[in-house]
């Protein structure tokens, strides 16, 4: 009887570390996520791949804890450097900080055609109407502000004379001011500009798609101290951004709800932001050097930058190109 129970003693305990030697190891990411504040400049479809990033698990995937902020463009640049901010998702406001010596990395691209829509009052019916009204934008230098100054040059205006441009809050804050009238022109990115049309009745005259063939609006840009010093945590928000990128190419009704989510509208305003604005976003994040080269000639003709090529070194897509070949993204 002993030795029979002793039998079943030894059975019993090889099964349990048997089983506990089966047992698959908890993975570190999953033990402890790396936490990590990212800002972006408007709660817009503009910043999609971070917003499905978030709501899908693919930061949490990655052993990341994303905090998403919305940060003005000159706030973003001192919380990279004080380390506030961990990264940035404005690809403009990343370069210029370049351009004034700053150091900063922009590692991938995502929109890399500006979503924006001129929209004015309802009496404003045609160009010559805004002369003398108020435009409202985000801030100043940014590429909301550029794309409408360049919009309304196309139209005939003299921005610098004809318009009053003043800081108007995010693309929501500014369709609420030209409804109530505080401002008479808006540049208006998706959801907000299909509200504007349908809702508000509001005129939209031109839109920065005909103007811009290339011109980079989101993106991920990273001190240069943080990319060497938290190489492995910067791939991974990399890889996050790029299955949220994947997501959102592969799966229109999934990316539609989370706008729905996070940008508060209707499924059939969601399906119409996604379907305008699908075109515009790069599918692998990573910029060809014709295109970085008339983004920047662009941009320095705006912002009066004499060199402007010489802003071509902020790219570094080595890691999004390393990040493309372990999720087979091409």
């Amino acid at each position: 009887m002993k030795n029979s129970l002793g039998v079943r003693a030894i059975t019993l305990s090889i099964a349990i570390l048997w089983g506990v030697a089966n047992i698959e190891p908890i993975p570190v990411h999953a033990q402890r996520l790396a936490k990590v504040v990212i800002g972006y400049p408007a709660r817009s479809i503009a910043s999609i791949q971070l917003f499905i990033a978030q709501e899908k698990g693919f930061f949490r995937e990655e052993g990341v804890d994303a905090q998403l902020n919305q940060v003005r463009p000159d706030a973003a640049m001192a919380g990279l450097f004080t380390g506030e901010l961990f990264a940035y998702d404005s690809v403009g406001t990343s370069v210029r900080a370049f351009q004034q010596g700053a150091p900063i990395k922009v590692l991938a691209v995502n929109l890399q055609r500006p979503l924006f829509w001129l929209v004015a009052r309802p009496e404003l019916k045609s160009i010559n109407d805004l002369k003398g009204k108020v435009m409202g934008t985000t801030s100043f230098g940014g590429v909301q502000h550029i794309a409408g100054l360049r919009m309304l040059r196309r139209l005939g205006l003299n921005p610098e004379v004809d318009i009053t441009v003043i800081l108007a809050g995010d693309t929501a804050t500014q369709l609420q001011s030209i409804v109530s009238g505080a401002i008479h022109v808006a540049v208006l990115s998706p959801p907000t500009v299909i509200l504007a049309r349908d809702k508000f009745k509001l005129n939209v005259l031109a839109n920065a798609l005909d103007e811009f063939p290339s011109f980079f609006q989101s993106g991920l840009a990273v001190t240069d101290k943080s990319l060497l010093d938290q190489r492995d945590l910067v791939k991974r928000v990399l890889r996050a951004r790029a299955k949220a990128n994947r997501f959102f190419f592969e799966n229109e009704t999934g990316a539609s709800e989370v706008i729905v989510k996070v940008l508060k509208v209707d499924l059939p305003v969601a399906r119409e932001s996604y379907r305008v604005s699908r075109n515009a976003f790069s599918i692998n994040g990573i910029a060809a050097h014709k295109q970085i080269e008339e983004f920047l000639k662009m941009d320095a003709e705006i912002a009066k930058i004499s060199d402007p090529l010489r802003g071509a070194a902020v790219f570094e897509f080595s890691l999004q190109q390393e990040v493309n070949n372990e999720l087979g993204i091409r």
